[in-house]
């Protein structure tokens, strides 16, 4: 998989120290993963979950939460949004994920 910009990870880590780590660590999984269905998805991360077009990744024990999507040929990985679990419960994000 290419993960598109560690841009939105980069920022997010700046205000949130403790999840730098995680997030690479997820980062680099996802590189190397070979996905072609959502099932591969939850083989690698069994907490995933997937709302309308998105795919939802617990990130440091579940303190925050990562929404991205994925490419219909399952070759790339965009990160739409990387929330605290409070942020992520208001709901905001799910407006882009028809």
């Amino acid at each position: 998989m290419w993960v598109i910009s560690w841009k939105k990870a980069r920022e997010f880590s700046e205000e949130h120290e403790d999840a730098e780590v995680p997030l690479r660590k997820w980062f680099q999984v996802v590189e190397e993963a070979e996905w072609t269905s959502f099932n591969d998805v939850r083989e690698t991360f069994a907490s995933a979950d997937r709302y309308g077009d998105c795919y939802i990744f617990n990130i440091h024990g579940n303190d925050y939460r990562l929404i991205a999507k994925i490419s219909k040929k399952w070759k790339k990985v965009w990160i739409r949004h990387i929330f605290t679990h409070g942020e992520y419960d208001r709901g905001q994000w799910k407006k882009g994920c028809s």
